[in-house]
């Protein structure tokens, strides 16, 4: 056999590879309630609900923050993350939190944050002045 067709053949083994890892670490976005009724690992997107408390004391616990986020169709659950309390939390306009729910809570291992822009201000300028 030629070193090119094992070449080839060891090219489409890996990238199939690849491809059935990648595709077991999508999770899709959903809700509060579908959530819920699934189980499994999910990503809800919302907003931190800043009328409800956050909850960080790292002298008790460094890895424990608790705070509360409203999806998209207006559900407001407690959301555990098990890591410490990311800088510039309150100030996130979008909440993207990846995990599953356990009871009545939403444990999160990873927590992506949409910050504002530093173009905001001029943003809203130019579409005001127009």
């Amino acid at each position: 056999m030629k070193k090119s067709y094992i070449l080839a053949l060891l090219f489409v083994v890996v990238s199939i590879f690849l491809l059935i890892n990648a595709s077991s670490d999508m999770t899709r976005y959903t809700s509060f309630a579908q959530a819920s009724a699934s189980g499994d690992e999910v990503k809800i997107v919302g907003t931190l609900a800043k009328e409800k408390d956050m909850i960080y004391n790292p002298e008790k616990d460094p890895n424990l923050f608790s705070f509360y986020v409203t999806d998209k169709k207006g559900e407001s659950k407690k959301v555990i993350l098990k890591a410490a309390k990311p800088q510039d939390f309150e100030l996130s306009e979008q909440i993207v939190v990846t995990g599953k729910m356990v009871g009545d809570e939403f444990i999160a291992k990873d927590v992506l944050l949409k910050c504002p822009s530093k173009y905001k201000d001029e943003e809203i300028y130019i579409k005001s002045e127009s």
